[in-house]
């Protein structure tokens, strides 16, 4: 889920990432600070320092006294193996932490969460669903007007469980979690399907759909954060990884999230992220 592309599109067996986290020797005194970053994954990250996870870079960077460096590899398999735990003999790590991770993520030494958010249903305004303000508004449509619906999903996403959950799976038009392609990025099934009317609703990860549903200006789209349900987890902390045996590294970058935490927040407001609280947890 950095793996914010994972996350951005499904919720995946991060295990699959890498194997293996060994202890790190301390750091040398840091003199910039070097960030693991996709470079087409926005809202999040790219080259030109656009997204959410750049703007809190360059707000730590600031509080450090250091110049922010990025390395940049496609935030797919293998990411953390080709950036934060990527080192050839006689050189350094290439980047010293990874701004957005799932909590809970076994493949790095996780911070604490620094904001939750959850999967949303994305869809226009004007076109029949302006009614639908949660998901159990838009379970309760007219069975005439669902069946109709075509709704665009991220395959083996949770999207996916809860069509199957609530008997929807032959509204769903599947996309594929992985492409090769590097021009791809998560948020085109909003910003090039949905706008075009290509499909009538798009389920994703709550800051792809927030961030395009403002990019998007006509039609003018509607972003309704969806709760968890038994069976099916839509919402996830997000937090920021580092090496394993860094630990005093890790201290100061909770200190970093501690101590700019109004300026996160301002953010993710900005770039219109659902930021949502534990009352979004799947019931135990």
């Amino acid at each position: 889920m950095n793996g914010l592309r994972a996350l951005a599109i499904v919720a995946l067996p991060l295990s699959l990432l890498v194997n293996g986290a060994a202890a790190q020797d301390p750091p040398a005194p840091r003199k910039e600070l070097r960030v693991c970053q996709d470079p087409n994954n926005l809202p999040f990250s790219n080259t030109k320092g656009e997204g959410i996870e750049n703007k809190i870079a360059e707000v730590f960077g600031k509080s450090m006294g250091l110049p922010v460096v990025y390395y940049s590899f496609p935030q797919r398999l293998a990411f953390i193996r080709n950036t934060l735990r990527y080192k050839l003999p006689g050189q350094d790590y290439p980047c010293d932490i990874v701004m957005g991770v799932p909590a809970g993520y076994d493949q790095v030494s996780v911070t604490k969460p620094y904001y939750r958010s959850t999967y949303a249903l994305v869809f226009p305004k004007g076109k029949g669903l302006d009614q639908v303000a949660s998901t159990e508004d838009f379970l309760k449509l007219d069975p005439a007007t669902l069946s109709k619906l075509r709704i665009g999903i991220y395959d083996r996403s949770p999207a996916s469980a809860w069509l199957t959950k609530h008997k929807l799976t032959e509204q769903g038009v599947p996309y594929k979690i992985m492409n090769a392609d590097p021009d791809q990025y998560p948020g085109e099934i909003i910003e090039k399907d949905l706008a075009a009317g290509k499909i009538d609703v798009a389920i994703v990860w709550g800051p792809i759909g927030g961030y395009y549903a403002t990019r998007v200006k006509t039609p003018a789209l509607a972003v309704v954060p969806m709760k968890s349900e038994p069976g099916v987890q839509f919402d996830y902390q997000i937090a920021m990884g580092v090496r394993y045996g860094e630990r005093e590294w890790k201290q100061q970058v909770e200190g970093l999230i501690e101590s700019n935490k109004p300026q996160i927040m301002a953010i993710l407001k900005e770039y219109g992220v659902p930021v949502v609280d534990a009352s979004y947890e799947a019931p135990k």
